[in-house]
């Protein structure tokens, strides 16, 4: 490289550093002025304020976000979350929501200073989009772990159960996610069963893909209710409760159906008699086989527990999962060698659950068609 291209390259980093340095000065400057006039404007001006920080905050990093919350803009816009203006509750909360997203000091910051009273209080609010606002806020301050035991005492579970049933898409969405995130210490368990989460998450498990990320969500919390005895009955009272659950484990991700069998399981453990036919006439014998074969190593220890529980034949008798698994093996071991032993097993009981439900409708048919009016159930 010769000396006129050292010189020129060097003028172009000087031009470059220079050109940042005064970007920076700017963006200081700016920073210095949005929180002068969010603490000494009147409601006008605050309101301006606090719709410019989203939209620097919406095309800044991380850094733009923690130099604002050291300028001292958190406390007076949670102020403006009290005030009974529309406007300056609205803007006020883009605002926090912005500076918390992707940054977990300003996560800690907001609720230290006090942010989750009052939007536990605009959660009661009929106004939509407020009330899904401040859902969309609870839910991304809830990710920060030393916030979560600040807002499961806040009362916002039962709020947020209402969303459940009432919101939007995106609402119940944001409402089930804030649930999962509370869901992570056991102590926050009781205010979630209280705010009767069951029905509304088995509708919404109905309602959505069994494989996606929201079904994770709501049967992982699920089955945390599953521990319950009200959770247990109100899974048992909801319309299609444990047929949801059994689908799951048919059709879910790895994920899902991990928590839908253990959610099974919870309720068979508590009483086999009152739970065992409740299972059984939801069909839920093919999906544990084939979970038993396809799932996490969790969820077939639980599918061969919960098989184990709904079979009929006396304990002493009771051929398990786990032997039947084993057997089958060895015979595929025999007829394709233990490099295809797996593959050729889980075929082999594929095919077994395919046979046996096929027997099992034939000789329901069968009874059905021996049976003399009188014999037959009206329901």
């Amino acid at each position: 490289m010769g000396e006129e291209e050292e010189e020129e390259e060097t003028t172009v980093k000087v031009s470059s550093n220079q050109e940042e340095e005064a970007w920076n000065l700017r963006k200081q400057t700016q920073i210095v002025e949005l929180s002068e006039r969010l603490m000494s404007g009147d409601l006008k001006t605050q309101i301006e304020a606090a719709r410019d920080i989203r939209k620097l905050v919406r095309k800044s990093s991380a850094k733009t976000r923690t130099k604002l919350a050291a300028a001292g803009v958190i406390q007076p816009l949670i102020f403006m979350l009290l005030s009974p203006n529309f406007d300056a509750r609205h803007a006020s909360l883009l605002a926090l929501l912005n500076l918390a997203v992707r940054n977990e000091r300003n996560k800690v910051k907001i609720v230290t200073a006090g942010a989750v009273p009052p939007l536990v209080e605009l959660l009661k609010l009929q106004n939509g989009s407020l009330r899904e606002l401040a859902a969309a806020s609870i839910l991304t301050l809830s990710a920060a772990e030393p916030n979560k035991p600040i807002i499961a005492a806040s009362g916002a579970a039962p709020l947020l159960v209402q969303i459940l049933s009432s919101g939007s898409v995106q609402g119940k969405v944001d409402a089930v996610t804030v649930l999962h995130n509370l869901s992570s210490c056991a102590e926050n368990i009781h205010p979630i069963v209280d705010g009767k989460a069951v029905s509304p998450l088995i509708n919404l498990l109905k309602e959505c893909k069994k494989y996606s990320k929201f079904a994770e969500k709501a049967t992982a919390l699920l089955e945390i209710l599953s521990n319950s005895e009200e959770g247990r009955i109100a899974i048992t009272d909801s319309d299609g409760g444990i047929l949801t659950l059994v689908e799951t484990v048919e059709d879910g991700s790895l994920v899902s159906t991990e928590h839908a069998v253990g959610a099974l399981l919870s309720l068979c453990q508590s009483c086999r008699e009152k739970y065992r036919e409740l299972i059984l006439k939801e069909g839920a014998i093919p999906g544990l086989l084939r979970l038993t074969v396809e799932g996490t190593s969790k969820a077939q220890d639980r599918a061969r527990t919960l098989l184990d529980l709904l079979r009929d034949t006396p304990q002493e008798k009771r051929l398990s999962s786990s032997v039947l698994e084993r057997i089958v093996y060895n015979i595929a071991t025999r007829v394709d060698g233990s490099d295809k032993a797996a593959e050729t097993a889980k075929r082999l009981l594929q095919d077994m659950v395919q046979r046996s439900m096929e027997l099992s409708m034939n000789s329901i048919q069968h009874r059905a068609a021996s049976c003399t009016p009188s014999k037959i159930p009206s329901k």
